[in-house]
């Protein structure tokens, strides 16, 4: 799901009342859940599972840290597309960026900025080198490559 353009993954999103507090808008903690499903997206758009990718190489992803920016709110029906792209890897480690938009026919409006820095584990949780296909994988949207930006 979603479309590369720009360096970018981009996955279009349709808020719904369940992601919406007593106010009507997004409650905070929800724009971590579409982060996830974004980064998660993303990998499978280049052919890495997660799932697959713990059966076969008992390769994990979690989270290390995650910093969020609240720039402007989100409400009930709105139309969102949440932009993923690597910022860095490191040996056990990636950075990824993830930026939720407001789409309203040729308008746009940038709500949300996420930083989140993954680790990657083996099955017992020690720190591991991550895998080059995942590396190699990520290129298109990779902002550390030339491609990838």
């Amino acid at each position: 799901m979603g479309e590369v353009r720009d360096g970018w993954h981009r996955l279009p999103l349709r808020v719904i009342y369940a992601d919406t507090d007593a106010g009507g808008v997004v409650y905070h903690a929800n724009y971590l859940n579409f982060a996830e499903r974004a980064r998660t997206e993303m990998l499978r758009a280049v052919g890495i599972v997660p799932q697959k990718l713990y059966d076969e190489d008992g390769t994990l992803f979690v989270v290390r840290s995650a910093e969020i920016d609240y720039r402007a709110p989100a409400r009930l029906d709105d139309a969102l597309e949440v932009r993923s792209r690597v910022t860095r890897f490191g040996g056990a480690s990636l950075e990824i960026e993830q930026q939720v938009w407001r789409w309203e026919h040729t308008d746009s409006r940038h709500l949300v900025t996420i930083l989140v820095r993954l680790v990657c584990v083996d099955p017992q949780f020690s720190p591991q080198r991550v895998p080059d296909r995942v590396r190699d994988a990520c290129a298109p949207y990779d902002a550390t490559r030339p491609e990838g930006k």
